[in-house]
């Protein structure tokens, strides 16, 4: 049963807290659009997600089906219960004014980013900057050379694919739908996504 249902913009973020047992879906609706994502404990966001220990627990950088988004007290908050898209990312990060200069040039400084997003989306939830850690980034493709550098490239979603993500715990998910236009994780050209929480 569908109990929300909402058709996120392009550029724009989202805060919501999603229940034990319930499932978040994101659905990539144009493709090529990574979406990045923070989950916290509902109830107490000392207690997130945590890239290092979920990465370290299944042996693998990719989010694949089956791998739990664990703590950073090694609990399990959520669950990939299924994906269309073959693997997402949580090494690459997520973007910044910061970032964006030194990448892209002094020029990109104004341009709105994830960060921007996941503090405006936060703030309503009594999160600052500090409570920022690394997230995923669901549909971006970052895969690792042979020598261990991180490539930005082309994404492998297309339109309609999607992922389920199951909470384990009671927690508050930020997303925020990527504004990157200077690498081509969204083509670039940031696109709309559905967000859907099945009961």
């Amino acid at each position: 049963m569908i109990v929300h249902d909402e058709t996120l913009p392009a550029r724009a973020a989202w805060a919501k807290v999603v229940e034990a047992g319930q499932t978040l879906r994101i659905v990539d609706l144009g493709g090529n659009q990574a979406v990045d994502c923070l989950v916290y404990d509902a109830h107490d966001t000392d207690h997130r997600y945590s890239a290092p220990d979920t990465l370290v627990a299944q042996r693998n950088i990719f989010l694949i089906e089956g791998t739990q988004l664990l703590s950073n007290e090694g609990v399990p908050m959520m669950t990939v219960t299924g994906t269309t898209c073959r693997y997402h990312d949580t090494i690459g990060g997520a973007c910044s004014r910061e970032s964006n200069t030194l990448r892209y040039g002094h020029h990109t400084a104004h341009q709105h980013a994830c960060v921007d997003n996941f503090l405006d989306a936060g703030t309503r939830h009594g999160l600052g900057k500090r409570d920022l850690v690394s997230n995923i980034n669901w549909f971006m493709n970052v895969p690792v050379g042979a020598d261990g550098t991180l490539g930005i490239v082309d994404g492998i979603s297309a339109p309609g694919l999607s992922v389920d993500v199951r909470a384990e715990i009671d927690v508050l998910v930020l997303v925020s739908n990527c504004p990157q236009i200077n690498n081509p994780c969204n083509g670039f050209d940031p696109t709309p996504v559905r967000l859907q929480v099945l009961a």
